[in-house]
This record gives C-alpha cells, sequence and structure tokens, in this order.
C-alpha cells in the first residue's frame, strides 16, 4: 500500500497559517550527554523562518554552540482525526545584536501577550536584550501532517 503522507501534508499556505497561529513550539537540541534537550519555547516566524529568544547563558545555547543541530515542532488537536503538526530540522543561528533580539523580544509580547511593538527601542529593553540571544532556524528539511485530510480512514 503507498504512503498517504503527501496526500496529509500541510500546503505552503496551511503552513504559513499554522504558524502564525500555533502556541508553543517544541525545540529539541543536542545536550552534553548526547541526549536530545527539549524545550517549550514561544517564538516568531521571521522572513518565514522560525525565531525565538533566551538566554545566552542556558543550556539550549550552550548545546547549539556546541552542534548547531536543531528540531522544532509544533502540534495541535486532540482526537486522532483532529491531529497536525509542523517539524523543522535545521541549523541553529545564533544572532547576537541586542537590538534585533529586543525587536523579537517585542514581536514575542504582541504574538502572546497583546503588547504594541514600539516604533524605537528603548533603552531598559536593550539592557533586557543583551542577557538574551535570538535562535534562528534555518531549515534544512520540514514535513507536517493534517488527519482531518484522511476523512475519517486511518
Amino acid at each position: 500500500m503507498p504512503s498517504r503522507r503527501a496526500s496529509i501534508a500541510l500546503t505552503d499556505a496551511e503552513t504559513e497559517q499554522f504558524l502564525a497561529d500555533g502556541w508553543t513550539l517544541q525545540v529539541a537540541s543536542i545536550g552534553p550527554k548526547g541526549f536530545p534537550h527539549l524545550v517549550a519555547m514561544w517564538y516568531v516566524v521571521i522572513d518565514g523562518r522560525l525565531h525565538f529568544t533566551t538566554f545566552a547563558k542556558s543550556q539550549k545555547v550552550l548545546n547549539l554552540r556546541r552542534n548547531a543541530k536543531i528540531t522544532a515542532m509544533l502540534e495541535s488537536g486532540k482526537g486522532y482525526s483532529e491531529l497536525r503538526g509542523y517539524v523543522v530540522e535545521g541549523e541553529a543561528e545564533l544572532l547576537e545584536e541586542p537590538a534585533f533580539t529586543a525587536k523579537v523580544m517585542a514581536l514575542v509580547g504582541q504574538k502572546y501577550n497583546g503588547i504594541p511593538v514600539p516604533t524605537d527601542t528603548p533603552e531598559a529593553a536593550l539592557k533586557v536584550a543583551s542577557k538574551r540571544v535570538v535562535v534562528r532556524i534555518n531549515p534544512i528539511e520540514t514535513y507536517s501532517w493534517d488527519h482531518s485530510k484522511l476523512g475519517g480512514r486511518y
């Protein structure tokens, strides 16, 4: 029996909407003992790529400095016929410019808390951002699924 994977994949437009509406991204890096280090992160999409901020001294950043391989998954649904997901496997790019970090933090604040993005970057935001980095995921491979496309046939 042929695989139905292609028939349940999200289209580009569906993926864009899924990422825009999504909430918590599961992010895996490779920990110091070789096991996956899995964390939940809030994120934004900029120029089609996933971005999130984290403390520069966090375990995930230490892991990514050692090995830039990263996997992120966004999923939704409770019942089998409702399950949808998107996975990106790629290379993490660590961006350590406080002004850009403050911008990403502001975008995250807007998405998750409805806080308007300031037109300028206040000094206090730069101070907070100076202790953080942005992780940009540069995709190598992506895959997705939408079980509602199965039409009740499993």
